[in-house]
Order: structure tokens, then sequence, then C-alpha cells
């Protein structure tokens, strides 16, 4: 199996590991001779993975080519979520506590190179917070309040930004994981029977109205289900609950995001579930694994900058479709019918994302919408 490194310019990668190759984003993201690579492990490294940057697309694309990224896109936007950082802090209390309580500080600093601190005291912290993120290279900042630690934030390290002391420990442990030998990540089970439904009746574009709502609540009580519908202001309930069903337009930069990832995390059976937000709600993702899989669909490119456009009209021809990646309802979605409009639409769509799907016009009568449940 192929490892790649992949990392914003490999000028600023200090680290001398065997048997590993260094790419740049941009070619991972761009090049064709990576979406052809099978069985590659990903290690993501670029300096930020914001939503919709480079370093964000890196991990989703890489799960669309079947490639096994660390961290993944979950992982990425688990990392920025304050919700879920939280109930981390929660969850590792006990642990936390015991393991800072001989810190005079008020703030700490957690460097964590692929579930490993230099100081072993600090080892069974780190490996929780990196089965929890699972990332190469993290770093957690914890602060006391009130004479007790919190977890405040934790994010990815550049490579950079490792001091030049820790380079052989980074590299002993980086060779160690790459050769397998890594810890196992266990998932909860629930077998309980408590439904939430999460909806929200003044939504504009409701994927199931109030009568649609009311059907589902009997046919889980005629299954002997207790139901409750719930707004976003309940999020703090959601461990009451040993199921959720989202009746909601999700999205991940959202509460319904939020609310996947900690049901998920607590355990309960979710839909949508985290893991199908990040990656139906994503249309680079979508074109990518369709492409993938040889599923018949218009011709797509992914337009990375402007100065595609004369491909764009070579390739696809004009009229054709622009759409923003994370668009729901034909929302994001444009027709440019000439030239200078497909510039001004391809502009106004980069300046929300790196990548932006173009896409053959193939006029039909039907809308089709297909559901797999």
């Amino acid at each position: 199996m192929s490892t790649l490194i992949v990392v914003n310019n490999p000028k600023d990668w200090p680290l001398n590991l065997p048997d590993v190759e260094v790419v740049p984003a941009r070619a991972y993201l761009t090049d064709p001779r990576f979406s052809k690579v099978r069985n590659a492990k990903v290690f993501n490294l670029c300096r930020s993975y914001r939503y919709q940057t480079n370093g964000y697309y890196v991990s989703l694309l890489a799960e669309a080519r079947g490639h096994k990224p660390l961290p993944n896109v979950t992982t990425v936007l688990d990392m920025k979520s304050q919700h879920i950082v939280r109930f981390v802090s929660e969850d590792l209390d006990e642990l936390i506590q015991k393991s800072l309580a001989g810190i005079k500080a008020e703030q700490y600093t957690l460097s964590i190179y692929f579930g490993r601190n230099l100081a072993k005291h600090y080892s069974r912290l780190s490996l929780n917070l990196f089965k929890l993120f699972p990332a190469p290279f993290l770093r957690a900042q914890f602060v006391r309040n009130r004479e007790k630690w919190q977890l405040q934030s934790i994010g990815p390290i550049a490579a950079n930004d490792i001091p030049h002391e820790h380079h052989p420990f980074v590299i002993e442990v980086a060779t160690e994981f790459f050769s397998g030998r890594r810890a196992k990540f266990s998932r909860p089970e629930s077998s309980r029977y408590d439904l939430a439904i999460l909806y929200n009746p003044e939504e504009k574009h409701k994927p199931s109205n109030d009568k649609a709502i009311q059907r589902f609540i009997r046919a889980a009580e005629s299954l002997d289900l207790g139901v409750e519908v719930i707004s976003r202001e309940d999020f703090g309930r959601i461990a009451e609950f040993d199921a959720l069903f989202i009746r909601e337009t999700t999205a991940v930069n959202h509460h319904t995001y939020r609310f996947a990832r900690k049901a998920a995390a607590e355990g309960l059976v979710v839909i949508d579930d985290p893991e199908s937000i990040l990656k139906c709600t994503n249309k680079v993702y979508l074109a990518e694994v369709l492409e993938r899989h040889k599923v018949p669909a218009p011709k797509t490119l992914i337009v990375h900058h402007r100065d595609q456009i004369a491909t764009v009209i070579d390739e696809l021809g004009l009229p054709c479709i622009l759409k923003q990646p994370d668009s729901s309802f034909s929302q994001g979605v444009t027709k440019a019918e000439t030239a200078t409009e497909l510039k001004t639409k391809v502009e106004r769509l980069l300046e929300k994302s790196d990548l932006i799907i173009a896409q053959q016009f193939l006029p039909t009568r039907f809308d089709w919408r297909v559901g797999v449940f």
C-alpha cells in the first residue's frame, strides 16, 4: 500500500521518513495520477483544514478515491467544533485532571505525535485524544478554570512548527505508525428504543412537511418506539435518546451536523449520520466517487482556477452548469450561457470554495430524485 504525505509545499517538510512520498496538496487534488492510485494511505499535513480549503479537500477526495486519509474529513470538522471539544473535555475530565494535576501555570499545551507525547506521563491522555481526533500531529490547548483544567481547543501542528529537538521522536513514532502498529478504535453500540426527530417547521425548504412528521410518529409508535420531536435548542438532551432522525436540510457548517456528530459519539443510531452529511452534501466528492465507480453522469470538471475557463468551454461547451460544492435544493447552481458569464460566475463561486463543479448541460423534462434507504 502506498504511503502519501500531502503538504502545501514539500519544501517546508522537515522530516526524512523512509518509504513515503511527499506530495503537494494541489497536485494531489488535480493530478489524474493520484485519482487512479488504489490502496493508498494519505497523511494530510496541510497547514489548514478550514472548510473548503485545499487541506479540507485533500481529506474529502481521499475518501472518495478509496484512500485511507488521516485525518478524515469527520475529524477535520470535529476539531473546529466547540461543541465537540466541550463534549470531549467533559468525557475525559477525570483523566485530564489527573494528567495535569502537577502543572502550576494557568495554561498548558500538549503536543501529540501519532497518539504519543515525549513524556510518558501524558501517554494515556495523548492516546485518548488521538482516538477521538485521529490526526498525525495534534496540539491540544488546556486552560485552568476555577482550579479545574478544561480542553480549550485542539488542532493540527504544521510540520515546520515541530521543534527541531522533537524530530527524532517524531520520526520514530511516525515510522512505527506507518508500519501498522497502532491502536484499534472501537465503536459504540446501542440497542434501546427512544427516538428523537429533529425538525424545524419554519424551514423554507423542508425535507418533510408537518403531515409527514405525524406519519413518522405514528409509524414509530406502532413499533413501540417512544418519539419526541426536538429542535436545535435541545442539543444538550441528545444523550436522553437512543436514535436520532434528522428531518431538516443537513449541511456541514450547520447545527444538523453538530447534532449528528454528538449523537454518533453518544452511540445513537443516526439518520443522516455525520459521514453521510459530509460526503453526500458535497458535489466535488460525488463527482470523484461517481467517476471512480464508472457511474454514468453528465461530463464533469473540477475547477480550481479561473484560468481553466477555456478548458471548460472546450470540454463541456456552452451553455454549461456551475455548482457550489455544498449547495442543496438547486441553490448555488447556475447556468452560464456565454464565455463572459462563465468567467464572472466562476470567479464568484471560487471566492467561497477552492474547488467548484462545472458540468455539461443536459436538458430534461424531469426532476429525477432517487432515494436509497
